[in-house]
């Protein structure tokens, strides 16, 4: 998987939640995530860190990641 898509596809979905304030906006883009994306995406965003990704989308990979 493209890591450079990944990133700017996860911080497209946190900009999309973030109307709805931080922490809703980070639920919910990690649960997009969580629900939406294939496993090899997951694992590759995982694997990436929070490099490249915007405040909420960052937030919503650590939440992920646990």
């Amino acid at each position: 998987m493209d890591i450079t898509r990944l990133t700017y596809m996860a911080n497209q979905i946190a900009r999309n939640f973030a109307a709805q304030g931080e922490d809703a906006a980070i639920t919910a883009t990690a649960a997009h995530i969580r629900d939406f994306w294939d496993p090899r995406m997951k694992s590759a965003i995982l694997a990436e860190g929070v490099e490249g990704l915007e405040p909420i989308a960052g937030a919503a990979i650590k939440r992920i990641a646990g």
